[in-house]
This record gives C-alpha cells, structure tokens and sequence, in this order.
C-alpha cells in the first residue's frame, strides 16, 4: 500500500520555481544580443533557402551607391547658402566636416569588414555589440528618417522635374501646381496633394522590386551622370574664379566655420549605405570597407571643389538663397550652365532616392528575418531576389506621405536616426574589440569592466551633449571646457582600463580614441538640432519600447538568419 501510494502520488514541488514574471521576461528578452562568428565561419551557412538574395554588387557598384546616397541637389544649394554666412572659409567647413565622416566612415568600414555579410547594418552590429531592444531602437530612429527623408526627396525632385520640363515651351506655365510645384494645399495646409511625387516614387519601387542588378545600372547611370555634370561645373566655373573674392577668407570669424560645419555635416550622410549592402556585395569583406571610404573620399573632393568655384566666381555676399550656384553661373553669362545644373540635380535626387529606398527595404529584411517585425518583411522573391514585400511597402509609405503631405516642414526633425546611428556604430566598435576574458575577470566588487566601459562611452556622449548645448546658447567657455575635459578622462578610462583585441580584416586606427571622438562629434551636433529633434527623439523611443514589449520580445530569434544561403550571381555576370 504504502509503495502503491508513493510511487502514484506526484512529487512534493519543493523546487519547483516560480514561473518567470512580465517584467523579468522583458528584461530578458531585452537584453538578450547575437553572438559574433569566428572569421572563419561564413556566417555559419549550411543549407539552401529560398529567402537569400544574391550578390551581384563589385566595388564600383559600391562606390557608386554610396555617392548616389550622399550627393544630391544639395551639392548646387547646400555650399552657396552656407557660403553666404561663413564666407569662403566654408571650404574649410566642409572639410572639418568631411574628416569628422571619414572618422565615422572608418568605424562603419571595420564592422562591415568583421560582420558576416548579411543584411541589417547599424540595426545588426547594435544587436550583437549591445543587445536586442537597443537594436530595434536604432532601427526605428533610422527609420522614421528613411520614410520622412524618401518623401521629402520625392517632392523636391518632382519639383527639379518640372522646372526641367518648364525650359520647352509647351510646358511653360501650363504645369498646375498640384503635380509637381509643391502642391495644391487643403483643410489649412494640412493636406498638400501632389501627384508626380508618388508616381516617381512608383517608378523606382518598380525598379527596385526587379533585382539589385536593374536598380544597380540605374544607380550607377544617374550618379556618373551627376559626377560629370559636377565636373563640369568645378572645371567650367574655375576659368571665372577671381581669387579676391577670397579674401577675407573668414569674414565672420571662426566661429562660424565652425557653425558651418556641423550644417554642413549632414550633406555627407548616406556613405552608411553601403554596409546594408553586405548581402549583395560580390567580396563584402574587401570591398565594403573600400566602398564606404572611396565614395566618401570622392564626394568630399566634389563639395571642396564646388565650394572653392562658387565663392572664387562672386563675392559670398552676392550668392543667392534658392539657387546660389546655378545664379552665379547666370551672372557670368554662362545660363547652359544652370541648365546642367537643374539636369544634374534631377540625376542628385534620382540616386539619392533609389538609395534611400533600396536600404529601407533591407532593413525592413532584416528585422523580418529577426522576427521583431512580421515574417511578411522577410520573403524574398524566388526569381528576382529582391525582399519584394519590403520593398512594396517603403514605397507605399513613402508615397502616401509624399502625395498628402508638405514633409519638407518635417525636415527640421531628420538627422536623429544618421546622428544616432553614428554614435552607436563607432560605439560597437570599442565594445566589440573588448577582450571578452578580460571582461569577466577584471572587475571590481560593484561593477564589470564591461559595464564600466559602457558607462564611459556614455559620459563620453554626455559631454558631447553638454558641449553642444554650450555652444549653442554661447555660454561661457569655462562649461564647454569642462564638458571637453570630462570627455578626455572618460576616453583614457576607455583607453588604460581595457584590454583590446587587434581586428581581424580591416581595422579603424587607434580605437578607441577615433570612435569618442565621433561619439562626442556627433552628440555635439544632437545638441545642435531643433528642439522638436529632441522630443521627436523620446516620444519615437517610448513607442519603439511599447511595440517591443507587445510584439517583439514574444517573436524575436537572433539567429534565425544563419539558415539562409547567400548566393553568388550566375558565373557569367561575374565576369
């Protein structure tokens, strides 16, 4: 009887523990990050998948797309308009500009050199140097930049079309307003229809939606085409250069070259692009790197010479404000000139859209695959190879704001997701070169070394934000000193109480002096925003943090892309 008894009653729960509770399994999941491959491991691949796209992308396809990404109608509008505030010492803003991208551009390059090539970029190297919530933030302060910006590019572009179209005569003056010139506004100016916008937009879903390879020679066509109408502008106006309209060379003072350049830092932004192409590039680990810093590079000598043209041609003084460049042509006679120009800002847009467009989707890609989004995202088109689902869907939001809405007074919230997603990059970089041994065996009763490190790299942030704000309402020097100084301590700790492995492929130089300083650059420039930035910033997080904890957290698995095959393009497009 007793054996009977003891052997059919359940064991006492002793240990049974408790099941876990809504917030623990939140901050569980949260926290939770992918794990790095060894090098020698692609990416662990074992199998085939229908979900792979294909690589079809050589250098110079890279490097066209991280020029079509980053110049646009701005390189005609961008350097007179700040010109007429600095002087010609604006050349000198795009520069300090410029270095301050190339430092970014080189945390980018290592990361797309270490990863495996797979699609999700600044979203992918957070997921594995941080954790799985800091991800999806990062993801959606990109995002809401990618789908205002597409938009507000759309109808500038509608816009350049017209004007182009307006030089026949049929077209002068009969184009209503509701199709490409800014729109036919409604209900206060609420809704502002525009018809043209969405049609272009529809056009390059189309191309898009047909492979990287389609989309790739529309990019490279437009972006050589906008590179020599550039040439031609520097080369042509340089015969109307009269070197005493460079002096005085800093009219307002360096103060406001210094201005100049954090306006002007964002005329760079979109050499990022081209680590989301990892999972189409031919020879990711060689050519991503050689990618983001060559097109960078040219795009760098492309503004200095244009800048060095337009105020060697007139006085800074005289520049106009809506179309500096193509009125200082005019001025010297020289009007075929502004024709090129309005051709070349038409091609500017053309790119700079597609691009927009094309790493939106992959991004989309890349969180479907992950599941913090729905699985939707992550189909790709069996014959074409293109995340047709994704790519369906930007362009479907891009053109219902484009169509409805005036975006372009949207423009002073951009930059949050480029500035975010920089500082983040340059910060993975440091964590991921951390000695992960040294991680757990040096540290002190109440904090890690790697907790330690990542408090560092947020007081690094936090004075950056400080500096900025000095600057901004000019307050005394003594803060913005203190805030510098603040900055430097953290960066040694960073420095001497790390142990540092070396990188495998290509390597950022002196990490992690070079990722603070971007990290500090770049919080600088947040602190430089419109206010409206910073509380677009917040109430974005707060959502993002309220899908995660409905959505996400239940549906999310790091790895659920290492089934997918990457394949190679047939042998004979290779060639």
């Amino acid at each position: 009887m007793g054996g009977h008894r003891k052997s059919s009653a359940p064991p006492p729960p002793l240990s049974a523990s408790p099941p876990p509770s809504r917030l623990s399994r939140f901050w569980s999941s949260a926290t939770r990050a992918r794990a790095l491959p060894p090098p020698s491991d692609s990416s662990a691949v074992r199998t085939l998948s229908a979900d792979a796209l294909v690589r079809r992308l050589g250098l110079l396809d890279l490097v066209l797309l991280g020029i079509g990404a980053s110049v646009g109608a701005g390189i005609f509008v961008v350097t007179g308009t700040v010109a007429r505030d600095v002087g010609p010492g604006v050349t000198i803003s795009f520069v300090l500009a410029g270095a301050s991208c190339v430092l970014n551009a080189l945390c980018y390059a290592e990361l797309a050199s270490r990863f495996p090539a797979v699609s999700g970029g600044a979203y992918l190297y957070t997921y594995t140097a941080f954790n799985e919530l800091t991800a999806f933030l990062v993801f959606a302060q990109l995002m809401l930049d990618y789908h205002i910006g597409a938009a507000s590019i759309a109808r500038s572009l509608a816009s350049y079309t017209v004007t182009l179209l307006e030089l026949f005569p049929f077209f002068k003056d009969n184009v209503p307003s509701w199709i490409g010139h800014g729109g036919e506004e409604f209900l206060g100016g609420n809704l502002s229809i525009n018809m043209l916008a969405p049609i272009i937009l529809a056009v390059l879903t189309v191309i898009l939606s047909q492979g990287v390879k389609e989309s790739s020679a529309l990019n490279s066509i437009m972006t050589a085409t906008k590179v020599i109408i550039v040439i031609i502008v520097i080369f042509a106006g340089s015969f109307e250069v009269d070197i005493s309209n460079w002096s005085p060379f800093a009219p307002n003072g360096t103060k406001a070259i210094l201005t100049g350049a954090t306006v002007v830092f964002f005329a760079y932004v979109g050499f990022d692009a081209v680590a989301n192409s990892a999972e189409e590039s031919k020879e990711p680990q060689r050519d991503l790197p050689l990618g983001i810093l060559g097109s960078l590079l040219v795009c760098v000598l492309l503004y200095i010479g244009v800048c060095l043209v337009i105020t060697g041609m007139v006085s800074y003084e005289s520049l106009g404000e809506e179309a500096p460049l193509a009125e200082a042509f005019t001025s010297k006679g020289m009007k075929y000139v502004s024709v090129l120009i309005s051709i070349g800002a038409v091609a500017g847009l053309t790119t700079t859209l597609l691009v927009g467009l094309y790493v939106q989707s992959r991004l989309y890609l890349a969180l479907g695959r992950h599941g913090l989004l729905p699985g939707v995202f992550a189909k790709v088109h069996p014959s074409r190879h293109t995340p047709i689902h994704a790519q369906v869907w930007v362009g479907v939001v891009a053109s219902i704001l484009a169509g409805l809405f005036n975006v372009r007074v949207l423009s002073h919230i951009l930059s949050v997701g480029s500035l975010t997603g920089y500082s983040v990059v340059s910060a993975c970089v440091v964590v991921l070169r951390w000695n992960d041994k040294s991680a757990n065996e040096n540290s002190s009763r109440w904090i890690s070394s790697w907790q330690e490190g990542v408090l560092s790299l947020f007081i690094v942030a936090c004075s950056g934000f400080v500096a900025g704000l000095c600057y901004r309402v000019n307050a005394p020097l003594v803060f913005s000193l203190a805030a510098v100084i603040i900055a430097l301590v953290a960066s040694v700790a960073l420095q001497y109480r790390q142990v540092y492995m070396r990188a495998v492929s290509f390597s950022c130089p002196w990490v992690p002096i070079v990722p603070a300083i971007c990290i500090f650059f770049n919080i600088f420039l947040f602190a430089q925003l419109h206010y409206e930035a910073w509380v677009r910033f917040i109430i974005l997080s707060i959502i993002t943090v309220g899908v995660y904890a409905f959505y996400g957290q239940y549906h999310a698995d790091p790895y659920a892309d290492e089934t997918i095959v990457y394949r190679r393009a047939p042998q004979e497009e290779v060639q």
